[in-house]
């Protein structure tokens, strides 16, 4: 498995290394639609059972992972309450702006909704920061990691690979549950 594995290879390691070089950083952002202020996935250098190695981070808030965690159980009961729902797709029209949905869209979306705020308004779902590894990549060793920040940005992924390449990484186990923010309507 990791003979395969490019993330492995030193010739791979040192072109990623002459780059982070370059930008003056210790990591090289994978350039995607999903990078946000709350999501970020990134590559940085560390070591394996002694050995150097690509490491494939995907960096995220505890409050963007406690949404996702309300949204699919509202997918969930949403899929029991009604046996046509799939999913909502949203599409844009020719100005990019959202299409309306359809009757049976909207009521599910007002359904999901609702859900959303009863599982919140009863703290019903907590979440906690963790860290999971995953060996099985084709390209490097895959890291999931959830902090209780704001937002990532650069400090936070700097302090992270360095808690982590030091092996310093402290994750807090206590259980959060977020509400979501007013918004204005105007």
């Amino acid at each position: 498995m990791i003979e395969k594995n490019k993330g492995f290879d030193p010739e791979i390691i040192k072109e990623y290394q002459l780059k982070m070089n370059a930008l003056r950083q210790n990591y090289i952002v994978e350039q995607s639609e999903d990078n946000t202020d709350e999501f970020v996935n990134f590559y940085f250098l560390g070591k394996h059972e002694g050995k150097d190695v690509l490491y494939n981070a995907i960096l995220y808030t505890l409050r963007l992972h406690h949404n996702s965690e309300l949204f699919e159980i509202a997918e969930h009961k949403a899929a029991k309450k009604f046996p046509e729902f799939s999913a909502i797709k949203y599409e844009e029209d020719e100005n990019g702006d959202l299409k309306k949905l359809n009757d049976m869209e909207e009521e599910i979306g007002l359904y999901m909704t609702e859900v959303i705020f009863d599982l919140e308004e009863e703290e019903a779902v907590k979440v906690q920061e963790h860290i999971e590894i995953d060996m099985h990549l084709d390209f490097g060793i895959g890291i999931d990691v959830c902090l209780n920040v704001e937002q990532i940005d650069k400090n936070v992924i700097e302090s992270f690979i360095k808690d982590f390449n030091e092996d310093n990484l402290k994750l807090d186990d206590t259980l959060y549950s977020f509400q979501s923010e007013d918004y204005e309507l105007n």
